[in-house]
């Protein structure tokens, strides 16, 4: 123990703490009573209630599938630990699960396969404890056509009552900005990889400034750090361990922080294979390995020997199991023992005062203290309309701030316009090219509109990782985000450019000079994109690979195609797969354009051979009497409908939990 007393002695006097940087004893000392930290008091600081995070016997089991048999993975067993309001860090290898024990603790697990009960100051956590604290992604998920303030103003607007007014929520974004040193790049968008942006780092901050918009007594953290350079890395932690000496709760996962960063650390929490290692004070982490003979060398990261240690220790049980009789490894001038460093710590002294501060808590939780702040039922705070508001503003910004698919879908839409009116030119109407050009003509029109309606699949898939990020920590509901982005996707890139293309392509063509049939035309197009874009929608809230969604779209504008009436007769196919037919838009949009177009109409060749367009309907049988041309709208409008229908339904699938 001598020796370990001057290895500690010799490493502090090596790197002194600075004075900024909290320790549980200077200005961060816990009270044991209430479990809220002394802080100083600053004027200038938003100090909030702070809250003990307990957890106890957390196991966590996945089920993996392989092309064999089905397996059991367990990536928790039986972790326990206390977190309060300070820098709470959790350490490990990777594969440890540290990200696992995070996302359990925010609630953002899959509750198939975990055990265990996690406590807020002593209480049950409220099932909705997602929408009460603050978690930020490991990879940075925010709108990059947006600039740092709106959008700190976006989770300002959706996640503050109606009763705090508009002043108080712009002095709100004011202070987030000022406290989290992100004044000078305020007015700068975050950056796409068509707009530069702002740094790694200020990044990094307006995601947390975003979640801090609720002032909430817990923020959770993924990787912080990930991705950062060592100074950017740095502030980002020190910005993080201002707030929580003003009360709040940071708790985080981080692989190999440097000793800089790891100074910062009031508690910290070792993962092994997904067992504890230790669970404390960061200060009394080297005391304690020493104790049981692992000693930091001189100069040496303890955040890099808390790592070193523990896959040393694995390897070593790895080959002792493997043969039994095999001697102790040595690790540099200690020798390694026949224990994991898991057992270890269930026999220690740290591991006793954990279970006595533990069993206390819980006792609590049984009998209801009333020293405990009680976590209310959480609900949106914003309504419906304000949500679609608020997400239709936005998603207007990032389109008119990212205008190159309006412009390419115009451009493309009037060049294919131009087109179609120059192949198919003021047709005739002879009996042998007539009909034959026309129904070419619609054919290859409803063709185009569904293909250049396949845009509409990234609309979803671009932006799930957002919907699921904000939607989980309480930003909206599902249904007005999915009502805003139709709504903003439908009228600018489908309505206008379709009506565009087909105004062009109708009077080109030399279709029926008469009003009506022109609007009949002009809504039956239009209809038709609408039905594409929901088959587009559908796809893209299902599955989370373009390229997948793209193939399956294939299938079905394949089969809409071959049972459009045009490439193949109806009639002569067997019953068993006749039915396919009411299942596609082509059919129902040929049928319509077909009716508008013909009735009325004489075909003849040299003035002799003639027929009308109604014997070619019937010949067709295509049904033009009475509502025969609205039903054709009908179908294709309930079509629409059921895509559309699909994508919500499929959009509220998506879990919001991993």
């Amino acid at each position: 123990m001598e020796s370990v007393a001057v290895e500690n002695k010799a490493f502090e006097e090596d790197i002194a703490l600075p004075e900024t940087v909290p320790t549980d004893k200077e200005d961060n000392v816990f009270n044991e009573e209430d479990n809220v930290p002394d802080i100083k008091k600053d004027s200038d600081a938003r100090e909030v209630d702070g809250m003990t995070l307990s957890f106890h016997e957390i196991s966590y089991d996945v089920n993996i599938s392989n092309l064999r048999k089905k397996t059991t993975k367990t990536i928790l067993k039986n972790v326990s630990g206390i977190f309060k309001p300070g820098m709470n860090a959790i350490l490990g290898p990777t594969g440890g699960g540290k990200t696992s024990l995070l996302d359990v603790l925010a609630t953002r697990k899959d509750p198939q396969g975990l055990s265990g009960v996690v406590l807020i100051n002593g209480q049950e956590q409220p099932q909705n404890f997602r929408l009460a604290s603050g978690y930020v992604v490991q990879d940075d998920v925010i709108m990059g056509t947006l600039t740092v303030r709106e959008n700190l103003e976006f989770s300002a607007a959706l996640r503050l009552p109606s009763s705090v007014s508009k002043e108080e929520k712009r002095k709100r974004v004011d202070d987030i900005i000022e406290e989290l040193g992100l004044t000078n790049c305020a007015e700068t968008k975050i950056g796409t990889p068509f707009i530069r942006g702002v740094s790694g780092g200020e990044r990094k901050r307006t995601n947390i400034g975003m979640e801090l918009v609720t002032q909430p007594s817990v923020l959770f953290l993924d990787e912080p750090t990930t991705g950062l350079d060592a100074t950017t890395a740095f502030a980002v932690i020190q910005h993080l361990s201002r707030l929580s000496k003003k009360g709040r709760t940071i708790i985080f996962s981080i692989h190999q922080p440097r000793y800089s960063i790891y100074r910062f650390f009031n508690r910290i929490h070792l993962l092994s294979l997904g067992e504890t290692v230790y669970h404390g004070s960061s200060e009394n982490a080297l005391e304690y390995f020493a104790r049981i003979g692992y000693i930091c060398e001189e100069h040496n990261n303890p955040a890099d020997f808390f790592l070193d240690t523990i896959i040393f220790n694995q390897n070593n049980m790895r080959a002792i199991e493997k043969n039994p009789g095999l001697d102790a490894a040595e690790n540099g001038s200690v020798t390694q023992t026949n224990e994991s460093l898991t057992e270890i710590f269930k026999k220690s002294n740290a591991k006793q005062e954990l279970e006595i501060e533990s069993k206390h808590l819980i006792g609590n939780a049984s009998v209801g203290s009333s020293g405990h702040v009680q976590i209310q039922k959480i609900s949106y705070t914003t309504s419906f309309f304000q949500q679609l508001f608020i997400v239709s503003k936005r998603a207007t910004k990032n389109l008119v701030r990212n205008p190159f698919l309006v412009i390419v879908q115009n451009v493309i839409l009037f060049i294919f316009a131009i087109l179609t009116g120059l192949i198919y030119f003021q047709m005739d109407l002879t009996r042998s090219a007539g009909i034959q050009n026309r129904i070419g003509a619609f054919f290859f029109v409803s063709m185009q509109q569904v293909f250049a309606n396949m845009s509409g699949m990234d609309i979803f898939i671009q932006e799930r990782e957002i919907f699921v990020h904000e939607s989980a920590n309480g930003f909206y509901r599902v249904s007005p985000y999915y009502f805003g982005k139709v709504v903003c996707d439908l009228l600018p890139l489908r309505l206008l450019p379709t009506i565009l293309f087909s105004t062009i392509a109708y009077w080109m063509m030399g279709l029926k000079p008469e009003v009506d049939a022109y609007f009949i035309y002009v809504f039956t197009i239009v209809l038709t994109s609408f039905v594409a874009t929901g088959i587009a929608f559908a796809l893209s809230s299902t599955f989370k690979e373009r390229a997948i969604a793209t193939i399956v779209s294939g299938l079905i504008y394949i089969l809409s195609m071959i049972f459009g009436g045009v490439l193949v007769n109806i009639s002569s196919l067997p019953d068993w797969i006749e039915w396919i037919q009411y299942l596609s838009l082509f059919r129902y949009t040929i049928n319509a354009l077909s009716v508008n177009e013909f009735v009325g109409q004489t075909f003849c060749d040299n003035g002799t051979a003639c027929i009308t367009g109604e014997m070619y309907l019937e010949s067709q049988n295509i049904r033009y009497t009475d509502w025969g041309l609205w039903q054709n709208h009908v179908a294709l409008f309930c079509i629409m409908l059921g895509f559309f229908l699909l994508a919500y339904v499929q959009l509220r699938r998506i879990p919001k939990y991993k």
